[in-house]
């Protein structure tokens, strides 16, 4: 090796070195953007609210990732609910709701600014009503009198300068200094009726993971009838189809990338006029976790210790819907069964019969036989799937 080859292959040691202490010794920075995106886990992100909201509307939600115009256009709906959360949309769009609307069916708008052409054909005017760094988001109906948000990080300000005769003013923005604002109305539109709420930071997930806050916006809902609820979500697709996507929007894998591509630079400048030696031919080595694995199922086969491969089987499981799909796996109640049944989508016969055999298994004393054991592995597997 040349001595040139060993000092840039030292300065690229170093250099690496540097990077990964001055990465180790970064502080966390948190994102106060106002993003609204359901897969977004910084505090104004809509994680949280996405991940309940089907339980919120008792599995009648349908997130719907195209735009009111494109959809509305491929089929005839009969009246339902519409969502909007801090969502921007085209005029068509618009007109589509509105169109929905005017036929039967509600919409609950929830953002900061509604287009003005789209506000003056409902019946109000938005605008800044405070500049106040806190605030509270209370309702005008008495039985919601003790649900309210205390807003003290970056609200919006925003609320209801003109509303006209008929619209019914549902919540309003309390400060201490400040007359009480307008920023919840209901308008009758049509055969159908449209809420506008100018104050989107209630669902996002820095609020709704505050204790009491999640009453608040299931008050809010709650306007709306018992019946199918689109909800019309952001959808990027251009950025969702870049492959280098994630590793570019995480800082530790981002310099990693750009490391390991400046690395590979290097090697291919300095070994371009090296000669290739001779490669001797070496027998791979052989892989033997296959026969490992089936010796350990014959053992187990020989020995007949069902109810210990059982108890196996449903550690492993438990252990997939804890890291997976994030459910709590204490206690295998009614609770536990809604839960695998709402994220897997399998029907609570084949879940019952899959925690009677898990806690077979688990049940020392229990009297274990081959058939449950089959019949547990195809169930488990099954539900995995």
């Amino acid at each position: 090796m040349k001595k040139t080859f060993k000092i840039y292959a030292v300065i690229f040691i170093v250099v690496m070195l540097i990077l990964a202490l001055l990465e180790v010794n970064k502080k966390e920075t948190t994102s106060w953007r106002k993003n609204f995106d359901i897969n977004e886990k910084s505090p104004f992100g809509l994680f949280v609210f996405s991940n309940e909201a089907k339980d919120l509307f008792k599995n009648n939600l349908r997130k719907i990732e195209k735009a009111p115009y494109e959809y509305y256009n491929q089929r005839e709906k009969d009246p339902h609910n519409i969502i909007v959360i801090a969502k921007e949309l085209d005029k068509e769009s618009w007109k589509k709701i509105l169109d929905q609307v005017s036929g039967g069916s509600d919409a609950m708008i929830i953002m900061s600014r509604v287009p003005k052409n789209v506000s003056d054909s409902i019946g109000f005017h938005s605008s800044d009503i405070s500049f106040a760094e806190q605030n509270v988001l209370k309702l005008t109906d008495k039985k919601y009198q003790n649900d309210f948000i205390q807003l003290d990080k970056f609200p919006s300000g925003r609320g209801f300068s003109y509303i006209k005769p008929k619209v019914e003013v549902l919540g309003k923005t309390v400060e201490k200094d400040n007359t009480d604002q307008a920023n919840f109305i209901k308008i009758n539109f049509g055969k159908g009726t449209i809420y506008v709420h100018s104050e989107p930071l209630f669902l996002t997930n820095y609020y709704l993971l505050k204790p009491g806050n999640i009453k608040y916006a299931q008050d809010v809902f709650s306007y709306l009838p018992d019946r199918e609820t689109l909800w019309f979500v952001e959808n990027d697709t251009k950025v969702s189809r870049f492959f280098m996507r994630f590793v570019l929007s995480n800082p530790a894998l981002k310099y990693a990338w750009w490391v390991f591509l400046g690395g590979l630079i290097l090697f291919i400048f300095f070994n371009a006029k090296r000669k290739q030696r001779i490669v001797p031919v070496l027998e791979p080595l052989r892989n033997t976790s296959v026969d490992f694995v089936k010796s350990i199922g014959n053992l187990y086969l020989q020995e007949g210790d069902f109810h210990d491969m059982m108890a196996k089987k449903a550690q492993y499981f438990l252990n997939k819907i804890r890291i997976d799909l994030l459910i709590d796996t204490q206690n295998l109640d009614e609770e536990f069964a809604k839960k695998l049944h709402l994220k897997t989508g399998k029907t609570m016969e084949m879940i019952h019969e899959a925690i009677e055999l898990i806690r077979k298994g688990q049940d020392p004393y229990a009297n274990v036989m081959k058939e449950d054991l089959t019949r547990m592995n195809n169930l488990l597997d099954e539900i995995l799937k």
